[in-house]
């Protein structure tokens, strides 16, 4: 393995894959270098002098500014590097042809619903309506699962602290994410359990959920019933004995919707796992299956990138407004929109927002972009979808299962042991990483650092997310499930 990478020839900067020692002679390509100070691995040095206010490139793009001059063989991180992000921007279509694979059809073993779509896991959900009957959605689980065998479906609660002293928009929101959960094909059988008094009425929650199938949707007002949690009980028996009855069958891969996610980055997640995810985009976007890819600020400065792979120009007009709407939200609240990276992000070797970002939107790969979803809407269409959410980890994931992803993929090079309602694989950046958290993590594209074929790593990571839907256990769901965060904006009373 090469100690250093120079990821694209117009580049400025190359990347360590290995510490770099002060003083140690270094060379990539054309390059010979001496390097000035330590280089931690995933960290960049400057293939040339740089000028005080040049543009640093990577992948091919700038992902910021010289501070002050930098020679050749400086370390290149935020001591000497400024974002060049501001407000909002104008842009331009300019649309690039996008190649379309074809794939052998594969199948997976899924449950498949009365309404078509298509689950990956048979569970029944209790999604409370509003925080004050967490307690009770929990008693009604623990229960409800007390002495059942260990292969039979199980129930669980996602509990939030919502539903009520909401306003406007934030209450909308709660209803939406709420009803994109009863809706997931995840779950055989839910129940909606309110508590009679909250904002978040279940009569309103039946609007916003609109046709359902009253045989496996059931509700509970908790201040209606003498025992609410005998009978919360007994209603979720029923549902778990209904889903018993549901058996898996093969189901074409066109109907797996996927999520993608980074978080924790580092100084490879741009050249392995974000990489790898966008080859499995591809792959399965050439079976007719879907993509998602959302963390909006994590597109600012690689926005043009997905703009420009847009399917027509009214999709690239909704994609500027999901850009310049939540640039928007940032300066509403006096935020600045190039806050992030985050301390382990710098650590990893993330420098400014855009160098994120350039590696983020490469979790879509070349796919077309085919929709842009607001906040808790469902997805319609195979292809990549843009979904509006923030970066924070745990709201992203969950907008991504509101929205229809059966399964999250997570790429990350620190590591972390969260989980969503659905099953959420972590793909770390590095070996290193998957050997030493590996009860947290799933999948390494550590590989591709040692010369393995991006076409080969892919098929791989294709196959085992093949057999994720077809009932492998990712690691988060042996340890928690059940995180459960809806995006909030405005008052609370």
């Amino acid at each position: 393995m090469d100690k250093l990478i120079r990821i694209h020839e117009m580049d400025n900067v190359a990347v360590a894959t290995q510490p770099v020692a002060a003083g140690e002679a270094i060379t990539v390509g054309a390059f010979s270098l001496t390097a000035a100070q330590e280089i931690p691995a995933g960290h960049k040095i400057a293939l040339m002098p740089i000028a005080e206010g040049e543009n640093i490139i990577k992948y091919g793009f700038p992902i910021g500014h010289a501070k002050r001059d930098i020679a050749a063989g400086e370390w290149v991180h935020t001591h000497n590097t400024a974002s060049n992000l501001s407000g909002l921007r104008e842009y331009s279509y300019q649309p690039v042809e996008c190649p379309e694979g074809t794939e052998t059809p594969a199948t997976f073993m899924g449950y498949v619903r009365s309404d078509g779509s298509v689950g990956v896991r048979n569970e029944v959900w209790i999604i409370p309506t509003v925080g004050c009957v967490n307690g009770i959605a929990e008693a009604i689980e623990d229960n409800a699962n007390a002495g059942r065998p260990a292969d039979a479906p199980k129930a669980y609660a996602y509990t939030h602290p919502y539903g009520c002293s909401q306003l406007g928009g934030d209450l909308v929101m709660t209803q939406k994410a709420l009803c994109g959960l009863i809706r997931h094909p995840n779950a055989a059988g839910v129940l909606v359990l309110g508590l009679g008094c909250e904002n978040n009425q279940i009569d309103d929650m039946l609007k916003e959920l609109g046709d359902y199938d009253p045989e496996r949707v059931r509700f509970l007002i908790c201040q209606q019933v003498e025992d609410e949690i005998a009978e919360g009980t007994r209603i979720v028996n029923e549902l778990l004995e209904a889903a018993a009855q549901c058996k898996r069958q093969p189901v074409p891969a066109s109907k797996l919707i996927i999520g993608l996610k980074c978080g924790g980055s580092d100084g490879f997640s741009g050249i392995t796992a974000n990489p790898l995810l966008g080859a499995f985009a591809e792959k399965l976007s050439a079976q007719g299956g879907s993509v998602m890819l959302t963390e909006v600020p994590e597109m600012f400065g690689a926005e043009t990138i997905l703009m420009n792979r847009c399917e027509n120009e009214a999709l690239f007009e909704k994609t500027v407004d999901l850009i310049n709407d939540f640039k928007s939200y940032f300066m509403r609240y006096g935020e600045k929109i190039n806050e992030n990276p985050s301390p382990g992000n710098k650590k990893g070797g993330i420098t400014t927002l855009e160098e994120k970002s350039l590696g983020c939107v490469q979790k879509g790969g070349r796919v077309v972009v085919r929709d842009v979803l607001k906040y808790g809407e469902t997805v319609k269409t195979g292809g990549l979808s843009l979904l509006q959410a923030p970066g924070n980890d745990l709201v992203a994931a969950t907008g991504l299962a509101i929205s229809g992803a059966q399964i999250v993929l997570f790429t990350t090079g620190r590591g972390t042991p969260f989980g969503c309602p659905v099953p959420t694989a972590k793909i770390a950046t590095q070996d290193d990483i998957a050997t030493r958290k590996a009860n947290w993590i799933d999948f390494s594209a550590g590989p591709l650092l040692a010369g393995v074929p991006m076409a080969e790593e892919a098929q791989i990571l294709f196959d085992y997310v093949l057999r994720v839907a077809s009932g492998e256990a990712t690691k988060s769901e042996k340890l928690s499930k059940r995180n459960l965060a809806i995006f909030k904006d405005g008052v609370t009373l």
